[in-house]
């Protein structure tokens, strides 16, 4: 009996690796570099600033065609500080963030877009139990660095600004007392997995 060459067979993986959908990468961030920083002006005096730290999250990076990745993240208000504790029982309690019924907020991407040397990151932030779409100008990713961790790691620094009463957050608060404008600063240290 006479074997068929194997070309053919060998021609159709070939050719399916060829078109075989980008390799898309998992980063998660590493918690102990992330954070969310905000400021707020408090009556027309002063900017007062606070950070929020990172409870998870993830990147999911399309490596062809970076406007095909999405990113996840959890955020913990329970963290929240301000360097004032009294001020920070404040935020916690049911006037600001409630963080007793909601202990985090989270943001997932709908779309990433190039813009010069960053990106533009549109998603949903869920923030009190309300969720608005929020746009994020992001600077990153640089070259990837291993870490002590021997992963690679990439930052991604990203700001928007967002107004606290679409979030329910002190709604009857006069903006002149505080303002409604809260600036965000976002530093996210992932690592390859």
């Amino acid at each position: 009996m006479k074997m068929k060459p194997l070309a053919p067979v060998t021609g159709i993986f070939v050719l399916a690796a060829l078109v075989a959908p980008a390799q898309t990468s998992v980063w998660t961030l590493d918690k102990n570099h992330s954070e969310v920083d905000f400021s707020v002006r408090h009556m027309g005096i002063s900017n007062v600033h606070g950070r929020f730290g990172i409870a998870d999250g993830k990147i999911l990076l399309n490596d062809a065609d970076i406007t095909k990745s999405s990113v996840t993240v959890t955020i913990d208000t329970t963290t929240v500080d301000t360097g004032v504790a009294q001020r920070d029982n404040d935020l916690k309690s049911d006037h600001f963030f409630d963080v007793a019924k909601f202990p985090t907020a989270t943001f997932a991407s709908t779309s990433v877009a190039k813009t010069g040397n960053g990106l533009t990151v549109t998603g949903n932030l869920t923030v009190h139990g309300i969720t608005k779409p929020v746009t994020l100008d992001v600077e990153g990713p640089g070259d990837p660095i291993n870490g002590m961790d021997h992963k690679p790691h990439m930052g991604f620094s990203a700001t928007t600004t967002v107004k606290r009463a679409d979030f329910g957050i002190a709604p009857n608060m006069p903006s002149a007392m505080v303002a409604d404008d809260v600036k965000l600063q976002i530093e996210l240290d992932a690592a390859r997995q």
